[in-house]
């Protein structure tokens, strides 16, 4: 069996891809993973023996970018996504017989487009509920199409989010179609979603609601083993005292500032504990010499989390059950899409804090602390632990064996 992974996004969106990978490979599947051009994503990906196929097109390039400021603007880049993740795919497929995508919006359907050429199997998969239409919670506004006013009825919501999916990413993709000679599609959501997608989120943090009327298969969140030690200087750093708080916001650049930092250690610390700082995107660091704080770059977060008191981060999904997953207690300071979502469900799960807005302050963060550090969270976290699931990909390379997948 030969399957194709396609993804456009942060590392948030390619390590479960790569997991998935992973263990298709040990099935015997032969397997290409398709992700950003990003070197971080090369690295990672042949340090798993993972094959991958480069878009060529930079994720951090297009996130520190400026954003489209008009329809036409728009039209252009959704093009120019769906144009390069259709080319990385259609290289890809070559012999394939399925396909797995995620990631943007633009990317996804430019896959399904390499995809119906090729008369592969296909599916969607998403990391978290609220991507996927639900009588149980409303659709994510587009940019220029928001909820409208007083519409509480969410069938009703998704509905018109049909017209506003097509308004935004439409041209787009009927540019790329048009070019490949193929027709344009009535609805680019369903296009993108499929008749049965995939949510690779875990059953007990994130639980696809019932009834519903699509029919969703909920498979866990996709991890392998990480057996990677962590950099000696950060070992002896554990070692040296208490469990540090972790503060890193992975992927996300925190509006260019590095005020989230400054406001991190200082609450920290005024709960009297020390500080392990993740660089990520918004390239973070230490604000003076003391040494009860340090910076690291990448780590292995599975080795990481269950040595660490708390973790302060951005709420992506990967973090969010990875930290659950290590039994420890959690702040989300969510910034887009579905860190919002992650964020309430670890509050009402108790087992963490959820900040209020993207822009941590000083008393913000130190309030949330006080939750996320009351014995109560603790003794919550260490219990949820047992309950989420760690054989979501065992379960979908199975699914996939099985045929699972519609006709692009």
């Amino acid at each position: 069996m030969r399957v194709v992974l396609s993804s456009y996004g942060s590392r948030g969106d390619v390590e479960p891809l790569a997991a998935l990978a992973v263990v298709l490979g040990r099935s015997g599947a032969r397997v290409r993973l398709v992700a950003p051009e990003d070197q971080e994503f090369a690295d990672r990906l042949a340090g798993v023996g993972v094959e991958m196929v480069p878009v060529r097109l930079s994720i951090r390039a297009l996130a520190a970018g400026p954003r489209p400021n008009s329809a036409e603007d728009m039209a252009d880049r959704v093009a120019a996504l769906a144009e390069a993740q259709y080319e990385a795919v259609a290289e890809a497929a070559e012999g394939a017989d399925a396909l797995l995508a995620t990631g943007l919006f633009p990317a996804v359907t430019g896959a399904r487009t390499a995809a119906e050429q090729r008369g592969l199997r296909y599916a969607y998969v998403t990391f978290f509920p609220g991507m996927l239409p639900s009588p149980h919670h409303p659709p994510y506004p587009l940019p220029g199409h928001p909820l409208p006013e007083g519409v509480t009825d969410n069938r009703v919501l998704w509905d018109r989010d049909v017209d506003s999916v097509n308004a935004v990413f439409g041209a787009g993709l009927t540019a790329l179609r048009a070019k490949v000679g193929l027709p344009p599609v009535p609805s680019v959501r369903h296009y993108a979603m499929g008749e049965r997608p995939l949510l690779a989120a875990d059953p007990f943090l994130g639980p696809w609601q019932e009834p519903a009327d699509l029919d969703v298969a909920q498979t866990g969140a996709w991890f392998v083993p990480d057996e990677r030690p962590l950099p000696e200087e950060l070992e002896a750093f554990l070692k040296d005292g208490e469990p540090p708080v972790y503060v890193g916001f992975g992927s996300m650049g925190m509006q260019g500032s590095t005020e989230p930092a400054r406001a991190a250690i200082e609450a920290v610390r005024a709960h009297g504990r020390r500080v392990l700082v993740s660089r990520g995107w918004a390239d973070l660091g230490l604000i003076d010499d003391q040494d009860d704080c340090m910076a690291v770059g990448e780590a292995n977060h599975q080795r990481l989390f269950p040595r660490v008191a708390a973790v302060i981060h951005h709420g992506g999904a990967g973090t969010t059950t990875t930290a659950a997953r290590a039994g420890v207690p959690q702040v989300l300071v969510p910034q887009i899409v579905d860190q919002p979502y992650w964020a309430a469900r670890v509050a009402e799960l108790g087992i963490g804090a959820a900040h209020d807005g993207p822009a941590p302050t000083y008393a913000s963060l130190a309030a949330a602390l006080s939750t996320a550090l009351a014995p109560e969270t603790g003794a919550a976290a260490r219990a949820a632990a047992g309950k989420v699931r760690t054989d979501g990909a065992e379960r979908t390379a199975k699914l996939l064996v099985e045929g699972f997948g519609e006709r692009a």
